[in-house]
């Protein structure tokens, strides 16, 4: 799998707000509770199956309260496993036990859109089909969403309204019709000089057809059951790409797999996955092994 790379300073930036949006004036219980100066370590572990993704921006946490921390990965990212240690951490206690919170909300979260992109894939495995995310993330977290998607071993759709041209129900009544809608797209994108993906939704097969006369290169179908799926399919013939959308969950993915279509979107990778279960537990430095 090839895990898109995200600019550390856009993860740095991430990490820096939601510290600044947790710590405010300062972290009270700390300040009361932890005598200056105090070393410690702390261990995280994975307590439920999954994917674990999201070392870099856990670190980041830390290496924020504590520059001089000590990080280290104890297992790696984009792999299914039961259970495990996962990384470690050495440094200021008070600063580990500020930065807990904020890395493991960013570690739990990603790992968990990477642990839902791996059962989606798992799911559709051998049927030829590919799943693909949405645009349907957290505000502010799209980018780490869809690598941690690719982490699961699941593929991005469009990053934005910026890289490829899809054209919807509405997009294609303010056109004039599906055909028109392509034919207006396909122009655009020869007279901006860009080449963009221009996929258009269909729900029948008129709406294929007219897609197809304009030279659609990839059709999304949605909300039709398996059975209108497979005809579609069958219909199409090869002419263009295919994307089923609507009804997904784990126990309709593979029959709708089986259909014979190319692409699955699944809004559910990144707006459902439930965080993967983790927990940090600190240890002083003169109890440290």
């Amino acid at each position: 799998m090839t895990v898109p790379a995200v600019d550390p300073a856009l993860i740095a930036d991430l990490v820096a707000r939601a510290l600044a949006e947790d710590v405010g004036t300062g972290d009270v219980t700390n300040a009361a509770t932890v005598p200056p100066g105090t070393r410690a370590t702390a261990r995280v572990r994975q307590k439920a199956p999954g994917v674990v993704y999201g070392l870099t921006a856990a670190a980041e946490a830390f290496r924020q309260c504590d520059p001089d921390a000590v990080f280290t990965a104890l297992t790696e990212e984009c792999a299914w496993r039961e259970d495990g240690p996962v990384f470690e951490v050495a440094g200021d206690a008070a600063a580990l036990l500020t930065a807990e919170r904020t890395a493991l909300n960013f570690l739990g979260r990603l790992s968990g859109v990477a642990t839902m992109s791996a059962r989606y894939a798992r799911a559709v495995a051998g049927t030829g089909a590919t799943i693909i995310d949405t645009r349907k993330t957290t505000p502010g977290l799209r980018l780490l969403e869809k690598a941690a998607v690719a982490a699961g071993g699941a593929a991005n759709h469009r990053i934005g309204l910026f890289d490829a041209v899809l054209i919807k129900e509405n997009h294609a009544a303010m056109a004039g019709g599906v055909g028109a809608a392509v034919t207006a797209a396909k122009a655009y994108a020869a007279a901006a000089g860009r080449d963009l993906l221009v996929e258009v939704e269909v729900r029948d097969l008129t709406e294929i057809d007219e897609a197809l006369a304009a030279g659609a290169p990839r059709l999304l179908l949605d909300n039709m059951s398996v059975d209108a799926l497979r005809a579609a399919v069958a219909h199409i013939a090869g002419r263009a790409e295919t994307e089923a959308s609507g009804n997904v969950n784990l126990d309709t993915v593979r029959g709708i797999a089986e259909t014979g279509v190319q692409f699955i979107s699944v809004g559910a990778l990144t707006h459902s996955a439930p965080t993967l279960d983790l927990s940090l537990i600190l240890t002083p430095e003169k109890d440290a092994l």
